[in-house]
């Protein structure tokens, strides 16, 4: 059984084409911890995570600290040692655990990561970002040309400017396409009961995590009253609420992403769940390099029925894959044998602080 020899950890800032909004912040660069892990074998992993404060209670110090402690700990460990380590922390530092441990999974060759023997594509889904009316028509149209079939319209900013932007979506998309709502806990319990009264359901699979993500009552009471499905994400953390979004019947879909179950198979686990607890399971990270986004896509290719939200590795200007992860008709596609492999002078360039942990011996 392999050991870890060597982890290497880098905090990478990565700026986006353009900004990227939503009721929590408005990024304008993907800043994400970067771990990557060599075992006595020389097989080589890395896994990533990227902290968006106000999406979780860590912080990206909290989690560059954390890394680098309980790295230093798992050098000489068996790999399933490092991990099992790793995990009892994932309740407290999800997305720290999460780039560890999937490092350590894609070094002992996970068997979800492929590589495939046949190319996979794998759908995904693309925000319309444009404020006034005649950018969102523009806006549509390009994301309907480059074959995305489903778009997310970020709310949760002022009730009646939220709505009036979705009716000029809703109606220049005309059946087109289908749109995913997200609140991003921007609205408190009255705006978002009213936002829901006054929805037209045209197009709309679903609204997710409309208020803050403790409030389950106001999630409850939103998903009582609501003309379209409703889903959780920032409310998903461990286990546990997933069974509590079904006892509450607080949401019809639950939505997942790597960095919050600590790892693939973790993730494997939480997505089972859902569908066992009557639920319906959306993946994917928004804000995540190729690294996550990969990960994820080879993830969903065999467990998700809807298009994947692991678009973020379309909004940053660099790659950081020696062959960058592949887009084509709204769909991630990864050809037969695709296994990526690190572009070391793009994440030294982006680095903001690395560190090396090795055995002193």
């Amino acid at each position: 059984m392999s050991r870890i020899e060597k982890i290497q950890l880098h905090d990478l800032s990565m700026p986006f084409k353009e900004p990227y909004p939503s009721a929590i912040a408005t990024l304008t660069a993907l800043q994400t911890l970067l771990v990557i892990v060599t075992t006595d074998d020389g097989t080589i992993g890395f896994g990533e995570a990227a902290i968006v404060e106000g999406y979780t209670h860590e912080t990206r110090q909290g989690g560059w600290d954390f890394c680098l402690h309980y790295a230093k700990k798992a050098i000489g460990l068996h790999c399933q040692e490092a991990m099992a380590l790793w995990l009892e922390h994932r309740s407290l530092h999800s997305h720290a655990v999460a780039a560890l441990v999937s490092a350590v999974e894609m070094a002992m060759s996970h068997p979800l990561l492929g590589p495939h023997a046949e190319t996979v594509a794998v759908p995904m889904l693309a925000p319309v970002n444009a404020k006034n009316k005649s950018q969102i028509h523009d806006e549509v149209d390009r994301l309907l040309a480059a074959g995305f079939k489903t778009l997310k319209v970020k709310v949760g900013f002022d009730v009646a400017s939220d709505l009036e932007r979705l009716t000029w979506i809703q109606a220049h998309v005309n059946g087109r396409a289908t749109l995913r709502l997200d609140g991003n806990q921007g609205y408190q319990l009255a705006q978002a009961l009213e936002f829901v009264q006054s929805l037209s359901p045209q197009c709309i699979e679903l609204f997710e995590q409309p208020c803050k993500d403790t409030d389950w009552e106001a999630a409850t009471q939103v998903a009582r009253i609501s003309p379209v499905p409703m889903m959780l994400d920032e409310s998903i953390f461990e286990p546990q609420d997933i069974e509590k979004a079904a006892q509450l019947q607080a949401a019809q879909y639950i939505k997942l992403k790597l960095v919050k179950s600590g790892g693939i198979n973790p993730l494997m686990a939480d997505l089972h769940s859902i569908t066992q607890h009557g639920m319906q399971r959306v993946l994917g990270n928004g804000v995540a390099s190729e690294i996550g986004c990969w990960m994820e896509a080879c993830v969903a290719r065999s467990t998700i029925v809807n298009a994947g939200e692991f678009n973020g590795f379309l909004k940053p200007r660099d790659h950081i894959f020696q062959t960058p992860l592949c887009f084509a008709d709204g769909c991630i596609v990864l050809p037969s044998g695709y296994w990526p492999a690190l572009d070391m002078s793009a994440i030294q360039r982006l680095s903001v602080q690395q560190a090396l942990i090795h055995s002193e011996v």
